[in-house]
């Protein structure tokens, strides 16, 4: 059974997770130390044992007949919306957001459980669905209502972040299942366009247009264009209204920073400036593990979090930056391509929503570290501190090792 393992995305696995070891190391056992309270300095060993713990799970996960992730989504899926409540009500508030459940000293936070519920809810639903060509756009929308529920649990908890992945889900996994191209396009234009219309309403006009124009050439319906054109102007309006009469001082601000730094260097800008400055400085070999100045002395926000690839640019350089990203990228396309070894949706849709899950983390912390996205608290998958999301991201990956192990059993099922 063992010479079915793909031992290739194993191996990238432990690259990223010693990566973070290393990293973690630096940000809370190096001379940066003497400024953090010794709750931080023992993130190092907590992560090492969430570590130790996820192999053992990872391991366990691949003797699991791969037809009872599909038997048990739905009742999954209930479980993990249940915990979301319950954590509304009772929940323990860390950085603002209350997503957290605590059992003495253990706590974890429960929409990392509701990512893999949801993901495993969604492709049991599409994978028994035939493709959702235009005329089954019903099927689209329930899919999406799956999707949209955690979306909205997860903002009461006040972790926009999070909810950003749950939405990017409803595109990545639609797209795959059949939804046609103009449709997909118009489902992600929102977030293209909003992003340029915060540097600038004309941008966003512009590429507005582009988009609609595309839209009519791939999808021939007059309703399909005009709507895209009515909803990229309420939107392009909407922002610029929430820039000027609807958002708080101190939001405007963040975006605002994003924008341009210098706009408030002490305050929102500190971030931006600090995580750019320690990339730029490492180089094209950085300055040595623990030699870091914005590091070590403690000027990087977060940097054991949502800021960590910070820290590998400026320690380890150019070339350590580099060697994480052609990992990662090296990951999401191993993953991908195991997609052509199922016949079956449930397992394919199952993989693609993983690696949409894993490629939006990635994505979005690189680019909050490198000021190219606003920070919104994103962590980086299998390299930044958390136990629960580490544990949550492995779990994942070895659903999609398990289907893959076991690709020849779903000729049995079904």
């Amino acid at each position: 059974m063992w010479k079915e393992f793909n031992w290739f995305i194993l191996l990238l696995w432990i690259i990223l997770f010693s990566v973070g070891l290393v990293a973690i190391y630096s940000a809370t056992q190096g001379p940066v130390a003497e400024f953090l309270p010794d709750y931080i300095q023992q993130n190092f060993f907590k992560q090492l044992i969430f570590v130790i713990i996820s192999l053992g799970v990872l391991i366990a996960i691949q003797f699991i007949p791969p037809k009872y992730f599909q038997d048990s989504s739905y009742l999954f899926y209930a479980f993990g919306l249940l915990l979301m409540v319950i954590t509304l009500m009772f929940g323990r508030e860390i950085n603002g957001a209350k997503s957290w459940l605590a059992f003495g000293p253990i706590r974890f936070q429960t929409s990392e459980i509701a990512k893999i519920a949801t993901i495993l809810a969604v492709a049991n639903y599409l994978g028994t669905r035939k493709e959702l060509t235009s005329g089954k756009i019903s099927q689209a929308l329930i899919a999406t209502l799956i999707i949209i529920i955690p979306t909205i649990l997860t903002m009461l908890q006040n972790d926009t972040g999070t909810a950003l992945v749950f939405i990017a889900l409803i595109p990545i996994m639609l797209f795959w299942s059949g939804l046609p191209y103009g449709i997909s396009l118009f489902m992600v234009s929102p977030a293209i366009i909003g992003y340029f219309t915060l540097i600038g309403w004309i941008w966003g006009a512009i590429v507005a247009l582009i988009i609609a124009l595309i839209i009519h050439i791939l999808d021939r319906r007059l309703w399909v264009s005009i709507g895209a054109l009515t909803m990229s102007g309420i939107l392009i309006v909407g922002i610029r209204l929430a820039l000027t009469s609807i958002l708080k001082p101190h939001q405007v601000g963040r975006i605002l920073a994003f924008l341009d730094p210098s706009f408030d260097p002490r305050g929102a800008g500190w971030n931006v400036i600090q995580a750019t400055t320690a990339i730029g400085s490492g180089g094209l070999s950085g300055k040595g593990f623990m030699e870091g100045t914005q590091t070590q002395l403690r000027f990087l926000p977060e940097q054991w979090t949502d800021f960590i690839f910070c820290v590998i640019g400026e320690e380890f350089g150019f070339i350590g930056a580099s060697i994480v990203i052609v990992t990662f990228v090296l990951l999401l396309l191993t993953l991908l391509n195991s997609t052509s070894n199922h016949k079956y949706p449930f397992a394919q849709l199952v993989i693609v929503g993983v690696t949409g899950v894993l490629f939006v983390h990635f994505t979005v912390n690189v680019g909050m570290a490198s000021a190219l996205l606003p920070v919104i608290g994103i962590p980086l998958p299998f390299i930044s501190y958390g136990g629960s999301a580490f544990l949550t991201n492995t779990i994942m990956l070895a659903i999609c090792l398990n289907l893959d192990l076991h690709k020849r059993a779903f000729s049995i099922y079904n």
